[in-house]
C-alpha cells in the first residue's frame, strides 16, 4: 500500500470517528436535557407532595375540631335531655302528688264518713240496746244482724259516692 491509500484510509476512519463523536454529542446533550427535565419533574413532583402534607395536616386538624365540636353537642345535647328529663319528672312527681294529696283527701273523708256511720250505728246499736233493756230484754243476735246489714248499705251507698269524688278529683288533676 502506499502512502496515498493509507492517508486516503486514515482520512475515512477519522471522518467516521468525527461524525460518531458528533452523534455522541447530539445525543449526551439530548440527554442532559432529558436529565433536567427529570431533575424539573421530581421537584415538580416534591412540591405537590409539600402541598398534599400541608393538605393532610389541615384536613387532620379540620377533624380533630370537628371532634371536639361533635363531642361538645353531644355533651351539650346529653345535658339538655337531662334537663328536659328532670322537668318531666318534676311535673309527673308534683303531678303525682297533686294526685296523692287528692286521694289523701278523698281517703280521709272516706275515713271520715266511715267513722261518722259506725258512731251512729253504735249509737243505733245502744239506742236498741237500752229500749230492750226498758222492755226487759237484752237485745239478739237478730237485732244485731239488721244493724249490721243496715251499715253495709249505708257503706255501699256512700262508697259509690267517695268513687264519684274519686273520679271527680283525678279529673281535676287531669285538668290542671
Amino acid at each position: 500500500m502506499t502512502n496515498a491509500e493509507t492517508i486516503t484510509k486514515l482520512n475515512n476512519a477519522l471522518n467516521t470517528l468525527i461524525k460518531a463523536y458528533e452523534e455522541l454529542q447530539n445525543d449526551n446533550e439530548g440527554l442532559k436535557a432529558r436529565i433536567n427535565e427529570l431533575e424539573d419533574e421530581v421537584l415538580d413532583l416534591e412540591s405537590a407532595k409539600e402541598d398534599l402534607e400541608l393538605s393532610k395536616m389541615d384536613l387532620e386538624s379540620n377533624l380533630t375540631e370537628l371532634n371536639d365540636h361533635t363531642e361538645k353537642d353531644n355533651s351539650n345535647i346529653s345535658s339538655m335531655l337531662g334537663k328536659i328529663e328532670s322537668l318531666l319528672n318534676t311535673s309527673d312527681s308534683e303531678e303525682k302528688t297533686s294526685n296523692n294529696s287528692s286521694n289523701n283527701n278523698v281517703q280521709n273523708t272516706h275515713n271520715n264518713n266511715h267513722n261518722n256511720h259506725q258512731k251512729k250505728d253504735d249509737k243505733l246499736f245502744e239506742e236498741k240496746k237500752i229500749e230492750k233493756q226498758e222492755e226487759g230484754k237484752e237485745p239478739s243476735s237478730f237485732d244485731n244482724l239488721s244493724v249490721k246489714v243496715e251499715e253495709k248499705k249505708e257503706e255501699d251507698s256512700n262508697s259509690n259516692k267517695i268513687d264519684l269524688n274519686r273520679m271527680a278529683s283525678l279529673l281535676n288533676g287531669f285538668n290542671n
